[in-house]
């Protein structure tokens, strides 16, 4: 007998990958120094049919990246295996990880093309199945990076209006420039929106001790990732130095192996969590719990389906990440006018509703 509610097994037949031609990412960019918008790209949707008909899906940006490790590696290792079992086959990744290397954003696709047909099977959205702990979480508008603080005052405002009930600054790495920004957001806002600041490691152990005594003093709710992620003792220092609470995790490699570290270390009161950097589901979910023993709070990375479902499966999660692009934003699909997401009703992940 194996996992699956004492169902036989639910063999895995085909594991393809459907090359689709993307249109360019609408124009942005990150803070110095950093990659913005992408343009035209070779996506792929990797699909794992089972031995009832049904078919898990996964899609990525990486298209041409995923076809290569399928067809070189990950087919062989997964035809014939049991679907249901989910568990096993993550850990067969992180073996396979040791030699191949798996770039982050590919590593958690095959787990989401799993959970996706469970669901289908089980004719239950994956938030059920992981257990569900909410059916609306609010929405926080995440900002792109702007030259002149008048847009990003701009597009905080328009984002409150819109609904969002708080946002996150993407700055542009000058902790001295970011400080003053973030000194007029809150004049702007008031003290009832809650408000965020998100570094993409922009800053040494100085610059970010700086940034982060401005935030603690405008009653920011995190400072995440002011430092790359290479050094827990860094954090540690920081932790040490700062009122503001700390959010780090996002890019540290290892999931919830590295994650572990930077709890023991004391230096984080949140940490980040989701399927597309942490391993996918599975990743996640252990993240999140490993975080919840600690009393930490696992916010879910970026927007999306599998986003979605987890933030109504994670007890310890806050908000949403909803990406807004300016000068005139647009409310993501699916935030509504309250500010609010709800939860999704079709089974698995739903992707059928996104692709065309």
């Amino acid at each position: 007998m194996t996992a699956g509610a004492g169902r036989a097994p639910l063999l895995i037949e085909q594991v393809a990958v459907e090359l689709r031609e993307l249109p360019p990412e609408p124009r942005f960019r990150w803070r110095a120094g950093l990659p913005g918008s992408e343009g035209p790209a070779v996506g792929g949707i990797l699909r794992i049919c089972s031995s009832d008909g049904a078919v898990g899906l996964a899609p990525t940006r990486r298209g041409a990246q995923l076809a290569e490790l399928v067809e070189r590696r990950l087919r062989d290792e997964l035809v014939g295996q049991d679907a249901w079992q989910r568990e096993l086959l993550w850990h067969r990744l992180w073996e396979l990880d040791r030699r191949e290397q798996i770039p982050s954003h590919l590593f958690g696709l095959v787990d989401v093309a799993l959970w996706d047909l469970a669901g289908k099977v089980l004719d239950a959205p994956v938030h059920r199945l992981l257990g569900a702990f909410r059916d609306a979480i609010a929405a926080c508008a995440s900002t792109v990076t702007y030259d002149t603080d008048e847009e990003y005052l701009s597009v905080a405002t328009q984002a409150v209006e819109a609904g969002y009930r708080a946002v996150k600054v993407h700055g542009r790495g000058d902790a001295r420039l970011d400080a003053a920004l973030c000194a007029r957001l809150r004049s702007r806002l008031g003290d009832g929106v809650p408000l965020m600041y998100d570094a993409s490691g922009a800053f040494d152990l100085p610059d970010a001790a700086y940034l982060g005594a401005a935030l603690a003093d405008l009653g920011f709710v995190w400072l995440e990732e002011p430092m790359r992620e290479h050094s827990v003792t860094a954090y540690r220092l920081l932790a040490e130095r700062v009122r503001v609470p700390l959010l780090v995790g996002e890019t540290s490699a290892g999931a919830h192996l590295n994650i572990a570290d930077f709890l023991a270390a004391r230096c984080a009161s949140y940490v980040r969590t989701g399927a597309t950097l942490k391993g996918g589901v599975t990743g996640a979910m252990r993240i999140a719990h490993l975080a919840q023993s600690y009393l930490v709070r696992a916010e879910v990375h970026q927007s999306g389906p599998v986003s979605r479902h987890l933030c109504m499966a994670i007890p310890n999660t806050t908000y949403y990440e909803s990406r807004v692009i300016g000068p005139a934003i647009e409310r993501e699909p699916g935030v509504g006018p309250d500010g609010l997401v709800r939860a999704p009703s079709l089974p698995g992940f739903g992707f059928e509703e996104f692709l065309d």
